[in-house]
C-alpha cells in the first residue's frame, strides 16, 4: 500500500490532497516497534532516512538491523520517510526468511529498554479530533500512576490485557499491548510462536495488528450508532506488561519498565454478558445497529462474550437492557471470510430494519470511510479497506433491496457440509466478479491483438455480460444453496479444482509468489501459457488452506501443533478456508471489479427472497475466537 497517496473511490477522487498533508517539512516524532514487541520513540530529522532509523534504534535497544526492513502498512521503507506521518508506528521486521521454531529470538534482555526514549508514559498514536475522550482517559490514569495507582492484569481471554485505573481506583481503560495478542512473541499466557506481521488467530489477521482494527471500528461507528466504546492507539510504558525471554517464552522474572504499541479502550461498567442473559430483552435497535456495524467491518468473531449488557435502573426501566460491543481486533480481514454473527438466529435480526437505520445504512460511503482510516490509521493494509468496501455495497445493496438483518447475515456466512466448509453466497458472487473480470481481460487482450473488430467486441462483451447476469440465480440455486455437485469422494467440486490447481502451480516455472514474509498470503502471477480456467482460478484462490503449517496434524477438523510446554493457538480453532483474495487487483482492475460486484447482487438478493426459510437455514462452523 502506497500510504503517501490516497487511493479512493472508483474515481480516486477522495481525499487526495489531504494525504498530502502528511508531507511535514519539520521535526516528526514515530515509535518504531520491533519484531518482538519493543518499542523506541525517536524524533525524525529531515535528514533521517531508514538506514538511519535502523541505526538509532540498534544503538538504543541493542537489536540486531541486518536483514530487517522498516514497515510502514503496506510499504517497505528504503529511504524517503517524507511521508510517514507524526506518531506514526513503524515496525522493524525480518525481510523473506522463513526461520523455524528452533531459532532463537534475539532480545534485548537485560538492556534499558527506555534508553533515550523521552515520550511520556502514555502517548496516544495521532492527533485526530476522535480522540479528545481518550486524551481525558490518558489524563486520569497518568495522575492515578504518579500517585502509585499501578495497572492490574486480566486473567481472562487469550492475550495479555490490563486494567488502567483512576485515582479512586476505579477501572477506566483496559489496554491490550500488541505483542501479547494470542500467537505473538510476549503473550503472557501461553499461546506464543510467530514474530509480529505473520499469521495469527486468523490467517487474514495478522499478529500484532489487531489493535489497529480496534480503533477502526470504533472511528467507523459514526454518532455512536453501534455504542462503540472510546479507543486509540498508544504507546504505553510500564513495568506490568510481561516480556518472554527466547522462543519458550519463559516469563523475565525481573520487571523492568517496558513500552508497548498497544490499543487503549475506555472501560466500560457493566452487568454480565450476552452469554449469561437471555436474548429476547435485548433492544430491537441495539441489535441491529451492532448488526450493521459487524457486517460493514466483516466481524470474524462477534461472540457473545464481547457484548456487555447493561442494566438501566429507575422507574420504569424494570428489564431494559443496554448493549455494548467490545473486542474487534478481528474484524477487517485482508481477505473475505467466513465471519461469526451471534446474533444471526436471534429474533431481533429478522425484524426489517426501521426507515432511521435504512437511512443510516443509505448514508455510508464506504470509500469515504476507506479514506478517513488511511488518514487516521495509515498502517492499515489497502486489503483491508477492499474488504471494507466490498461489505459495506454489499450491506447498501441488500438493505435498499429490502433483506433484513438475518438475511444480510446469512449470505455472509458459509454453510458447513460434514468436514468441508463451501463458499458463502457473498463469497460466491465475489467468485462470480472476479471470473467476469479475467474473462473480460482476456476478450480485450484478444481484440487487442486483432484490433480490427472491436466494435464488434464491446457488443459481445455486453451480450456476454448481460446473459451471466441474468444466470446468476440459476447459479446460485446450484453452487450456493442446494447440494453442491459431488464428485467420486463425496467433495465439492471445487475442492477437486483446487487439488488441480495446487499440482499445476507446483510445475509451473512461471508462477512466482510474492510475499511478505511468510504471513502474506501468495500473490500469483500468471504467464501468457496458463489456459483461461487456470487463470481465473488462481485469481479466485479457491481453497487455500488457513493454519497447514509444517509439522502439523489435523485431528477432528482441528489442527495440532508439535510444541510442547506452551499451548499453541492452532490446537483451539478450526481450519479454515480463503476462497476470495482482494488485494492482487490493481486500481483500473478492482474498479472494474466493483462495477460487475455491483451487477451481480440484485438476482442473488432476489434468489435468496425466493428460498423458503426452512431451506435457508444452515448448519455453521461457528470458529468463534472468544477473543
Amino acid at each position: 500500500m502506497a500510504v503517501a497517496a490516497f487511493r479512493g473511490g472508483i474515481n480516486g477522487e477522495h481525499g487526495g490532497s489531504k494525504r498530502m498533508e502528511s508531507q511535514h517539512s519539520g521535526k516528526r516524532r514515530v515509535f518504531v516497534q520491533t519484531e518482538m514487541g519493543y518499542v523506541l520513540g525517536m524524533e525524525l530529522d529531515r535528514s533521517d532516512n531508514a538506514h538511519t532509523v535502523k541505526r538509532k534504534l540498534q544503538l538504543a535497544l541493542d537489536v540486531p538491523t541486518e536483514e530487517r526492513s522498516l514497515i510502514y502498512g503496506d510499504t517497505v521503507l528504503k529511504n524517503d520517510l517524507s511521508y510517514v506521518r507524526h506518531d506514526s508506528p513503524l515496525l522493524l521486521t525480518r525481510n523473506c526468511m522463513h526461520r523455524s521454531s528452533s531459532t532463537p529470538c534475539l532480545s534485548p534482555t537485560g538492556k534499558d529498554l527506555q534508553e533515550r526514549d523521552l515520550s511520556g508514559p502514555i502517548e496516544i498514536l495521532g492527533y485526530s479530533n476522535h480522540f479528545s475522550r481518550a486524551k481525558q482517559l490518558v489524563k486520569e490514569i497518568v495522575k492515578a500512576m504518579k500517585k502509585g495507582i499501578d495497572p492490574i492484569p486480566v486473567h481472562s481471554g487469550l492475550g495479555g490485557a490490563y486494567y488502567f485505573r483512576n485515582c479512586a481506583g476505579e477501572n477506566v481503560a483496559i489496554v491490550k499491548p500488541t505483542d501479547e495478542e494470542p500467537y505473538a512473541p510476549n503473550n503472557p499466557k501461553g499461546f506464543v510462536g510467530s514474530a509480529l506481521g505473520q499469521p495469527g488467530l486468523k490467517r487474514s489477521v495478522r499478529v500484532g495488528e489487531t489493535g489497529f482494527r480496534e480503533v477502526a471500528a470504533y472511528l467507523l461507528d459514526y454518532d455512536h450508532f453501534a455504542n462503540v466504546p472510546c479507543t486509540a492507539l498508544v504507546k504505553v510504558t510500564h513495568e506490568i506488561f510481561n516480556i518472554n525471554n527466547g522462543v519458550n517464552g519463559n516469563k523475565i522474572r525481573k520487571r523492568k519498565q517496558v513500552s508497548k504499541i498497544a490499543s487503549l479502550q475506555q472501560f466500560i461498567p457493566h452487568d454480565f454478558d450476552a452469554s449469561d442473559h437471555g436474548t429476547s430483552s435485548f433492544p430491537v435497535a441495539a441489535v441491529h445497529r451492532i448488526g450493521i456495524l459487524d457486517i460493514r467491518i466483516l466481524n470474524t468473531d462477534r461472540h457473545a462474550g464481547n457484548l456487555l449488557v447493561k442494566k438501566f435502573e429507575g422507574t420504569g426501566s424494570f428489564g431494559q437492557v443496554e448493549l455494548v460491543p467490545i473486542d474487534h481486533g478481528l474484524c477487517l480481514p485482508e481477505n473475505v471470510e467466513d465471519p461469526y454473527f451471534e446474533w444471526i438466529h436471534w429474533a431481533q435480526a429478522s425484524i426489517p430494519f426501521s426507515e432511521d437505520e435504512l437511512e443510516y445504512i443509505n448514508q455510508l460511503d464506504p470509500f469515504g470511510d476507506s479514506g478517513m482510516l488511511r488518514l487516521e490509521l495509515p498502517m492499515i493494509r489497502e486489503a483491508c479497506l477492499r474488504v471494507l468496501v466490498i461489505c459495506t455495497i454489499f450491506l447498501k445493496e441488500a438493505a435498499a433491496f429490502g433483506l433484513c438483518l438475518a438475511d444480510i447475515g446469512e449470505m455472509m456466512s458459509r454453510e458447513f457440509r460434514g468436514h468441508a466448509e463451501a463458499p458463502s453466497e457473498l463469497e460466491f458472487i465475489c467468485i462470480e466478479a472476479r471470473r467476469l473480470l479475467e474473462e473480460s481481460k482476456l476478450l480485450f487482450d484478444h481484440v487487442k491483438a486483432g484490433d480490427n473488430e472491436e466494435f464488434q467486441f464491446e457488443i459481445d462483451c455486453e451480450e456476454r455480460e448481460f446473459d451471466l447476469t441474468l444466470n446468476m440465480e440459476e447459479k446460485l440455486s446450484s453452487k450456493c444453496l442446494s447440494s453442491r455437485s459431488k464428485g467420486v469422494n463425496g467433495q465439492n467440486s471445487l475442492y477437486r479444482l483446487e487439488e488441480s490447481v495446487e499440482e499445476e502451480g507446483e510445475n509451473e516455472g512461471n508462477v512466482t509468489p510474492l510475499c511478505l514474509e511468510d504471513s502474506a498470503p501468495p500473490v500469483w502471477h500468471m504467464g501468457p501459457s496458463f489456459s483461461k480456467l487456470s487463470i481465473s482460478l488462481k485469481n479466485i484462490t479457491i481453497g487455500e488452506k488457513s493454519w497447514r503449517h509444517e509439522g502439523t496434524m489435523q485431528k477432528n477438523g482441528y489442527l495440532a501443533g508439535t510444541s510442547s510446554g506452551n499451548m499453541s493457538v492452532h490446537e483451539h480453532l478450526p481450519a479454515s478456508t480463503t476462497f476470495v483474495k482482494l488485494a492482487d487487483m490493481n486500481e483500473e482492475e478492482w474498479a472494474q471489479y466493483l462495477e460487475k460486484f455491483q451487477k451481480l447482487l440484485y438476482p442473488a438478493f432476489t434468489n435468496h427472497k425466493s428460498v423458503s426459510v426452512g431451506q435457508r437455514q444452515k448448519q455453521r462452523l461457528g470458529a468463534s475466537c472468544q477473543f
